[in-house]
Order: C-alpha cells, then sequence, then structure tokens
C-alpha cells in the first residue's frame, strides 16, 4: 500500500514563504519529492491539505489558483504511476516512485511546461487566454488518460492520434483546429527556450479555420425578444435585457459589459477599452440603454451593470453571470420557438448583420464577424471617426420602433 500527502513546510524567517512537498510512504519507507510552489503560512489549510485564497488580491490569487491546479495534476500523476507500478511489478520500493515521477519533470513534460506558460499568463492578467489554455491542456491529458509526455516525446503521430480521438468525440473543426493552435503555441515556445528541437508535430493535423453557421438573428427577432412578456421570471428578464444592451451598443461583448464603470458613463457617451484588444471605444448614449441601466441599477457599486458586484472575485463572479446569463437565453430561445439558442455571442452577431442587411457601408462594419481575421476588422473600426458608427448605430436602432 503506497500512500501519498501534501505536506507544507514554513520558513524559519518570519515573513517568508515556506514551500509544499509531496509525502511518499511505501512499505513504511517516506521518502519526500521537494516542489517549487511557495506559499505564506496563511494560504494552507492543513486539515484538508489544499490551498487557501487570498482575501482581496486578486494577483496572488490567479498565482494559488495555478498551485492549487499544478498540484491536482501532480497528485493525479502519482497516483498513475502507483498504478502501473502495482500492475507491472510484482515489487516494487518508494524510490522506484520517486524516480518515475522525476523522470518527466527531469525530461520537461508539456504539463509541466503549458502549467508554467498557464501561470505567466495569470500573473499578466490574461486571464482568458489562461482559460483556453487550461482548457486545451485538460482536453489533451484526457486524450493521454492522465499521462504526461516529454516534449521531445512529441511527434506527428502523436498528434494525428489527438486529432483522431477529438473527431470520435465529435468535436466540430473549428473547435479541434483551436486546440491545436494553442498546442502549437505551447510546443514553439518550449522549442524557442531551446527545451525541446523542432519536429514539425502539427505538420499533418488541421489548424485552419472554417465559416460556421450563422449565429445571427433578424430584427423582427430582436422585436418579439424585446416584446417578449417574462413576467415572474426575473432571471430571464435580466438574461434578455443584457443580450439586448449588447445589440444597442454595436454588439458589446459581455466581458466588456461586465467590466463597465459608471465613471465611463458621462457627457452622453460611453467610453471604454476592450479588454480583448485594449482598443478604446466610444457609444453614444441612447434612450433605449438608459431604460435597461433603469431596470437594472448597481447601488452601492462602481460597476454600470450588476453583473460584477465588487472587485474582489471578479473573474469569477462575470464567469458565473455568463453561465446563467446564457441558460436563461436559452430558454427564452424556447419559448420564441427558435431553432438556435440565444447567446450573447449572437447578439454581437446580430448586430452586424443588421448593419449590412441596412447597406450600411462595409467600411463601418467592416463585416464585423465576416472576416478571417479580427486584426482586419480592427484596422477598419480603427480608422472610422466615431461618429460614422454612432450613426449607423443609430440607423439599426430605429429598426426596432
Amino acid at each position: 500500500m503506497t500512500t501519498v500527502k501534501v505536506k507544507f513546510r514554513p520558513s524559519t524567517v518570519v515573513d517568508k514563504e515556506g514551500y509544499l512537498y509531496l509525502q511518499i510512504i511505501h512499505q513504511r519507507v517516506v521518502k519526500i519529492i521537494s516542489t517549487e510552489y511557495r506559499l505564506y503560512q496563511e494560504e494552507w489549510d492543513a486539515d484538508t491539505a489544499s490551498v487557501i485564497m487570498a482575501e482581496a488580491d486578486p494577483a496572488r490569487n490567479a498565482y494559488l489558483t495555478t498551485v492549487r491546479e499544478r498540484l491536482s495534476w501532480d497528485l493525479m500523476r502519482m497516483k498513475r504511476i502507483i498504478r502501473t507500478l502495482e500492475s507491472e511489478r510484482a515489487q516494487y520500493h518508494a524510490d522506484d516512485v520517486v524516480t518515475e515521477f522525476r523522470r518527466h519533470t527531469d525530461d520537461c513534460s508539456l504539463s509541466r511546461f503549458m502549467q508554467q506558460v498557464i501561470m505567466e499568463l495569470r500573473q499578466l492578467g490574461q486571464h482568458r487566454t489562461s482559460e483556453t489554455y487550461t482548457a486545451a491542456l485538460r482536453s489533451f491529458m484526457t486524450f493521454r488518460n492522465g499521462d504526461d509526455i516529454p516534449l521531445d516525446a512529441i511527434t506527428s503521430e502523436t498528434m494525428c492520434m489527438y486529432e483522431s480521438y477529438l473527431r470520435q468525440k465529435s468535436v466540430c473543426r473549428n473547435t479541434v483546429s483551436f486546440y491545436m493552435r494553442i498546442l502549437r503555441a505551447v510546443y514553439n515556445r518550449a522549442v524557442d527556450k531551446g527545451l525541446t528541437e523542432q519536429q514539425m508535430p502539427f505538420r499533418h493535423v488541421y489548424t485552419g479555420t472554417e465559416k460556421t453557421v450563422k449565429r445571427a438573428v433578424g430584427i423582427k427577432t430582436i422585436k418579439r425578444l424585446r416584446d417578449l412578456d417574462l413576467s415572474g421570471k426575473p432571471s430571464m428578464i435580466f438574461a434578455r435585457d443584457l443580450f439586448l444592451f449588447s445589440f444597442y451598443t454595436r454588439g458589446m461583448s459581455f466581458i466588456d459589459m461586465a467590466y463597465l464603470r459608471k465613471a465611463d458613463l458621462h457627457g452622453g457617451m460611453l467610453v471604454y477599452r476592450r479588454r480583448k484588444t485594449g482598443q478604446r471605444l466610444s457609444v453614444r448614449w441612447e434612450k433605449c440603454m438608459a431604460e435597461i441601466l433603469m431596470r437594472h441599477p448597481a447601488p452601492n457599486s462602481d460597476y454600470l451593470l450588476p453583473i460584477i458586484k465588487n472587485a474582489e472575485n471578479a473573474r469569477h463572479q462575470y464567469t458565473n453571470a455568463m453561465q446563467n446569463v446564457n441558460y436563461n437565453l436559452k430558454m427564452i430561445s424556447k419559448r420564441l420557438g427558435l431553432t438556435r439558442p440565444l447567446t450573447m455571442y449572437v447578439a454581437r452577431h446580430s448586430w452586424a448583420s443588421a448593419a449590412k442587411t441596412s447597406h450600411v457601408p462595409i467600411t463601418v462594419i467592416s463585416e464585423a464577424m465576416g472576416h478571417e481575421s479580427e486584426k482586419t476588422t480592427q484596422i477598419y473600426l480603427a480608422s472610422l471617426e466615431n461618429s460614422v458608427v454612432d450613426n449607423a448605430n443609430k440607423l439599426i436602432l430605429k429598426l426596432l420602433k
């Protein structure tokens, strides 16, 4: 019987971080594996062997979340190693467990390196990117049944097998490509750091993009949504109004809506920066937007909409709200008899589609969601006077009257 526990060793220096280590006990022999995970004493719960989040420090919480995830990966890998040793050997020693665990670490494995990349992204505030990288890593590790792989062992055959696995799971081609491009970016970064030699493992897998099924809904559907009686359904009303707010504001993304602050609204203009690109946008404040704000005020908060209540754990509040809103939009879609469910992203598509149908100049909307690259769209939008875009938005809002 082999047991594995996570232990914390505090520093002998006051106010200095201690470190976590893995304790392996096999046949009464105890072995220790040190880790690079550094914590303060108040960030570790010895009773539950778990990391405690900081109370009001988003940057520290990002680091602690990564430590928690990497510990989970380490324990999962350790358990797999023990299962393998038990099935393949009549007898093994505690040293064998340690050797197998360190073998992939010393060889610089994909999981270990990618987790480091994810940690760096979080420290840079690129939370959305870190989440997509985490999703790609989880998908690949599920394909590998939790078995890590050295960077040097990543070959074209490995990635072709992974692609085949995803397709057998009925994962759409764009999602397959999405995962592949993320893994390729991480692999290339490892090559740049000299951790492995370039073997071009992604040359035979799909990394392109296909045009997706049209997500936009027409003006008639927007009107039906606006006029739908949702009495007694406050969650649905809130979801519907956020969808409309996105449409009214030229397809503003949900994350930008969530982080809007009251200070962003002044002089009849809503001025904000896109969190994805950093681009500064100004939207003329219209009556229909103000009506939504009156229905859903955010008292005692710096935020404009009641999506994020306070700055503490803002990202967590945003993701929970997005899930709830999209769930309620799905329920609303059934009431409207729509064949494809509404999501917040549909609002963005629908504004672009309405603009195109209304013969708004192509340079004004830059085909919004139709470009192969979003960079092209940003180039067009950045070169326009804001009044041109606002006039286009006013024209579209008139269609709802």
